[in-house]
């Protein structure tokens, strides 16, 4: 019903920068917030970073606090994650997912928040 791509990711050394896209598409379907997530080899999938269009709430991960920043378009079901200063530790698989239900109350840093995915874009951080 809902398709949601990411793109942007790539190899990157580290303390620089990238900035992942992503858009959710379908005929029709709300959009109350939209976040992502990454898992890195071995690892739990983890929440980084969200936003909730109505509210101006976007919480995000201590471990990417003051480094990633969030943003979007609603009208566009786009959402942006500009990451500056990247670590190794940031190396994993970016999921973007969209959450179509409301209300918008939950705190958004959980999977079972959202109700649609992507396929996740690489990044990775050489030291």
């Amino acid at each position: 019903q809902v398709q949601v791509e990411e793109s942007g990711g790539g190899l990157v050394q580290t303390g620089g920068s990238l900035r992942l896209s992503c858009a959710a598409s379908g005929r029709t379907f709300s959009n109350y917030a939209m976040g992502w997530f990454r898992q890195a080899p071995g690892k739990e999938r983890e929440f980084v970073a969200a936003i909730r269009w109505s509210g101006g709430y976007t919480p995000y991960a201590d471990s990417v606090k003051g480094r990633f920043t969030v943003s979007g378009d609603n009208a566009k079901n786009t959402v942006y994650l500009q990451m500056n200063s990247l670590k190794p530790e940031d190396t994993a698989v970016y999921y973007c997912a969209v959450r179509s239900r409301g209300p918008t109350s939950t705190a958004l840093v959980r999977g079972s928040d959202y109700d649609y995915w992507g396929q996740g874009t690489q990044v990775t951080v050489s030291s």
